[in-house]
């Protein structure tokens, strides 16, 4: 049975994605933090230790902004091309 999926929610989506994008850069940001607090403090100019844990915000952020993005272009295209399509079959259990 070949079936469509008519419509994409851009709010859950965006939300879900937002909060796995964030998780995931914690796979970063953690390490990160923990080798910049094991160099020693020099005449640098780099990079603040607190933007360290801004970035999953950020992350958050785009990942949302993207997917929601995404998603309204997905519902708009279904109009004038259709959906993605898959097919289906039942099982017997």
């Amino acid at each position: 049975m070949k079936q469509q999926i008519k419509r994409l929610s851009p709010h859950q989506n965006g939300k879900v994605f937002g909060v796995i994008c964030a998780l995931g850069s914690l796979l970063f940001v953690i390490p990160m933090s923990i080798a910049f607090s094991a160099m020693p403090m020099g005449q640098s100019n780099g990079m603040p230790t607190w933007l360290l844990l801004f970035f999953p915000v950020i992350y958050l952020v785009m990942g949302y902004l993207s997917v929601a993005i995404g998603c309204l272009v997905y519902n708009v295209a279904f109009s004038f091309l259709g959906g993605i399509e898959y097919e289906t079959i039942e099982v017997d259990e």
